[in-house]
């Protein structure tokens, strides 16, 4: 299927999405969102990707959302339409993991987007920020929620009260970002940690993902009986006898995701 404001590519078992609007540092736009989403089903519903990687260009993953877009919106325009809701939350939703490789600016809706998926890997050269407030108005896409789950209250108020950006190296040390990558190394970093995660048991690989992800909407007692019944669940697929047999046998385990 032919895009305007993505590339996709198939490597290996991983499904890779690039922001293409250059002109616009990547900023993300209705049709640019629906395409994703487009790009993020076509992956999901194909069995032979296991892992997905977004990425942008080296100098903006996605510095945010169009204001060009956005600026002559009143309130009953962006309310009846549920703006920045459809298609923009099918990254959250997707039931393969999801790696975010930013480079450069992720900024407003850009680090919202980032936040979505289920781990950042940053470039050396990547600037995080929430700067809505600096034209007028608030993060809308999960910037006041996910942020401040991410990296505590206290940096994240900072941020979205301020404007301020971080680079790369706070981005680490607040637990934002998983690893810095030198920014010419980043989309292959992040293709052989996405095709890591699909040659394992990719229905567990799942199972790992949302018990993970529970743990943002329950207290501990309940997220650790969920965690514990999907651990004892695993027990009925064979990709976990296949592992522990592998294991006890010292080779290779050789899972059919089933």
């Amino acid at each position: 299927m032919a895009y305007e404001h993505i590339l996709v590519e198939t490597r290996g078992p991983v499904g890779l999405i690039t922001l293409n609007r250059p002109k616009a540092m990547n900023a993300l736009c209705a049709d640019l969102a629906r395409e994703i989403a487009e790009a993020v089903d076509a992956y999901e519903a194909d069995v032979a990707i296991g892992a997905l990687v977004v990425t942008g260009s080296e100098r903006a993953f996605c510095a945010g959302a169009d204001i060009k877009e956005m600026a002559d919106k009143n309130y009953m325009d962006v309310y009846k339409e549920d703006f920045i809701t459809v298609n923009w939350e099918r990254l959250s939703q997707c039931r393969k993991p999801v790696v975010a490789a930013v480079a450069g600016y992720a900024l407003g809706g850009g680090c919202e987007f980032a936040m979505m998926c289920d781990f950042i890997l940053a470039a050396d050269n990547a600037k995080f920020g929430q700067p809505e407030i600096l034209i007028g108005t608030i993060p809308g896409a999960g910037g006041t929620q996910r942020l401040t789950r991410f990296i505590g209250k206290s940096k994240a108020m900072e941020m979205v009260l301020t404007g301020r950006m971080m680079d790369a190296e706070e981005a680490e040390r607040s637990g934002l970002v998983s690893r810095i990558v030198p920014v010419d190394e980043l989309v292959d970093d992040a293709v052989q940690t996405a095709e890591k995660m699909a040659n394992l048991s990719r229905p567990v690989v799942m199972l790992a993902k949302e018990s993970v992800n529970r743990a943002y909407e329950t207290t501990l007692a309940e997220g650790v009986r969920f965690e514990r019944r999907v651990f004892h669940s695993t027990f009925s697929t064979e990709d976990q006898k296949e592992g522990m047999a592998a294991f006890a046998e010292k080779r290779t385990a050789e899972f059919k995701h089933r």
